[in-house]
């Protein structure tokens, strides 16, 4: 009987994209099982490779340049399919955006992630989903409320500088000249993230570390999203800083639903949604999907953990292949995978791992063909 496979991973950041990784893999299992009949659905969940993961689906990409988290231009891609536009807010904003890597935890802005919008509105899309993950600014989305045309301005009527440093000075908001096709399409907000705006889970306390904020800036940080959440609130007359997914981004996920009147999705589900992968389970045997690590975030929402959830609910099989593997057997069923084939079983060393990613990946292709498609496969979970 010839095995149906479904490859469904994430990229391994860092060494390989989502596509890069499916491609290693089939290749693999196709010198085990050359009659295998693969399937590749590479898949996100709403930060870095969501317009990658669409563009593999069949999506038309579009590249465009707009100002990166430091205001210098950078080039970026959103994805569209004539109804849908898919934008990814780490493609303007994103860590991997700062010129030579350095962090700018205060001046750092998402006006770039405006522009991206502006682009895809320009497609005549009736629904964009906005991935947001892995930004290197925390301004509250008000410099994508600027790139979509918003003013605001501080106590003298000067425009307010970029990034969550200059927050509290903005004591006026402009949102007449925003523009008004964002209020005609469904803006979906692709998050995972649950934080709030403020407080010790908000965007400043939570997040701000790793994007290169100490104890000074933190303090600052969380001062001009407080001011800024109430100048919004004033605005707009109702306060959403509490909602889920408001810490998302920087605070991006905030603007977005506070201003633009963005609606909410898991970030993996959406994707999973607007890639088919419901459809491409049909009639499967086994799902194979991954990422660079399996550990306790991959529990929490993460991509893997979405695929193998969906993959139950059509009892198909689902294993996982990773860069390193930080989850025990008990953790692994309970999320839903059979078994869990990481690099470092064929290579201790995470460097060669990274730098060997393509080669290893195909040698666990290999493994997981004669392991996992060897014997009649019935496509249900056993």
């Amino acid at each position: 009987m010839t095995p149906r496979v479904v490859l469904a991973p994430d990229k391994f950041k860092g060494s390989l994209s989502a596509g890069e990784v499916a491609e290693a893999l089939a290749t693999g299992i196709r010198r085990v099982r050359p009659d295998a009949d693969i399937r590749w659905v590479p898949v996100a969940d709403g930060g870095e490779g969501t317009v990658d993961a669409a563009v593999a689906a069949g999506f038309d990409c579009t590249t465009v340049e707009v100002e990166g988290p430091t205001g210098q231009p950078v080039r970026t891609a959103f994805a569209h399919n004539g109804t849908v536009a898919v934008v990814e807010a780490a493609g303007a904003c994103g860590l991997s955006r700062l010129p030579g890597g350095v962090l700018a935890p205060l001046t750092a802005t998402s006006r770039g992630v405006g522009r991206l919008l502006l682009a895809a509105l320009d497609t005549g899309c009736r629904t964009v989903v906005l991935g947001v993950g892995g930004s290197a600014c925390t301004d509250g989305g008000a410099g994508m409320l600027a790139g979509l045309g918003a003013i605001l301005l501080d106590a003298n009527g000067r425009p307010v500088g970029p990034g969550g440093g200059a927050l509290a000075d903005a004591a006026y908001l402009d949102l007449h000249r925003l523009d008004s096709r964002i209020h005609e399409v469904d803006l979906v907000l692709a998050s995972d993230v649950d934080n709030p705006l403020l407080g010790p889970h908000g965007a400043a306390a939570v997040f701000g570390p790793q994007k290169g904020a100490g104890t000074s800036e933190l303090a600052v940080l969380e001062a001009g999203l407080t001011h800024w959440s109430h100048l919004v609130a004033q605005r707009t007359g109702h306060d959403t800083s509490d909602r889920p997914g408001a810490g998302a981004a920087g605070g991006i996920g905030f603007a977005a639903i506070a201003v633009l009147g963005a609606r909410r999705s898991g970030g993996i589900d959406v994707m999973l949604d607007l890639v088919g992968f419901d459809r491409g389970l049909e009639g499967a045997n086994l799902v194979v999907t991954g990422e660079g690590s399996l550990d306790e975030q991959t529990l929490h929402g993460k991509a893997p953990a979405g695929v193998a959830a969906r993959a139950a609910k059509a009892e198909v099989r689902t294993i996982a292949v990773a860069g390193r593997l930080l989850l025990d057997e008990t953790q692994l069923r309970a999320a839903g995978f059979a078994a869990a084939y990481p690099l470092t079983a064929l290579e201790p060393d995470l460097r060669r791992c990274q730098d060997e990613a393509a080669g290893l990946l195909q040698r666990l292709g290999e493994l997981i063909a004669r392991e996992q498609l060897t014997a009649p496969a019935t496509g249900r979970t056993p």
